[in-house]
């Protein structure tokens, strides 16, 4: 009865939702690339959806679409107009996102959302001008939780890290990496669970969220966990520029004003700290995981990293032309709550 139930509430949602895109004057083809029951896919574009609807009673909808495009070429498939939004992780194009990494760095306090909409704030005060989404439509801008080490080996101090081959997703994350001394291989998110378990890395870099969303509880069982994070990943949602520009001008404000930007931005933020919590209570609930925290020791040791890092960062931005120490000191502030 239960699985009945399940289905015939699966069809109503269906149906529910091919109406809804019926009814729409704009469906917008959104291409997905996380598992469907990611948050990515089950919180964030089903809630992004729901706001374009009742910013302009109905005429705008969107629909996800999978195996479109391996993440690292969605920002050219919605350039090119082969779909009309996506999210993109800036990591997975090396040397194409500079100012995204100032969001990465380890060291910030707060969570997803506190990151997201400091992000928003400083990418337009700062950031903007740098132009880095040029041709596409910057819709809004956010962060995973902070980013820990899971393993198959056991560690026990930051010193075990070293010579460990870690998949990492890029950015920050990079660079953190070759301080630590780990072997870096680069996959996408959606390959790491066959990358653990074909033995072709030891560990990888990822927020909590993926111990559920990428089932990291059957291939890395062990979390290293450092307070505040090792860093922390930088998105984009996107839509394609030619079809924002073809929509009509009150429906162009009615998103401008009632869903792009910082509203999105946060929406994204506190979806991510929702399914970060889901993913550390899954681990909790698994009898063969374990969560280690990092010692007093180990923080201490990790701090000239965090130096180093984003002493290179900054440079990294001033060279682009962007006031980094004042960027970087508004983020801080932004999410210190000050």
């Amino acid at each position: 009865m239960n699985k009945l139930f399940k289905l015939a509430a699966s069809a109503a949602i269906f149906v529910s939702t091919a109406a809804g895109a019926l009814a729409a004057d704009y469906n917008l083809t959104i291409a997905g690339w996380a598992p469907p029951t990611h948050g990515l896919n089950s919180i964030m574009w089903p809630n992004l959806i729901k706001m374009m609807e009742e910013a302009t009673d109905g005429k705008v909808t969107g629909e996800i679409k999978f195996g479109l495009a391996p993440p690292p070429a969605l920002m050219d498939l919605v350039q090119d107009g082969a779909a009309d939004m996506t999210i993109i992780f800036h990591g997975y194009q090396p040397g194409r996102f500079v100012g995204t990494k100032l969001i990465e760095l380890p060291g910030y306090e707060g969570n997803a959302e506190d990151a997201s909409v400091a992000y928003w704030r400083v990418h337009e005060k700062h950031l903007a001008p740098l132009n880095e989404h040029k041709g596409v439509k910057l819709v809004a801008l956010h962060t995973h939780g902070p980013g820990q080490m899971h393993t198959n080996a056991d560690v026990n101090s930051l010193a075990d890290l070293d010579g460990l081959k870690t998949r990492i997703g890029g950015g920050v994350a990079g660079d953190v990496g070759a301080e630590l001394g780990l072997v870096g291989i680069r996959v996408p998110a959606p390959k790491v669970y066959e990358t653990l378990a074909s033995g072709a890395a030891d560990a990888v870099a990822m927020p909590f969220e993926s111990r559920k969303g990428f089932k990291l509880t059957e291939v890395a069982k062990n979390v290293f966990e450092m307070p505040g994070g090792f860093y922390r990943g930088s998105f984009a949602m996107i839509m394609s520029q030619e079809t924002f520009d073809k929509l009509p001008d009150d429906v162009k404000a009615a998103l401008e004003s009632e869903v792009f930007g910082e509203r999105t931005s946060r929406m994204l933020g506190q979806a991510w700290d929702t399914i970060d919590a889901e993913g550390l209570k899954v681990t909790k609930a698994t009898s063969n995981n374990s969560i280690r925290g990092a010692s007093d020791a180990d923080v201490a040791a990790y701090k000239p990293i965090i130096d180093k890092v984003t002493t290179n960062v900054l440079k990294e931005l001033t060279d682009k032309g962007v006031d980094a120490k004042a960027a970087h000191e508004m983020i801080q502030s932004e999410m210190s709550g000050n």
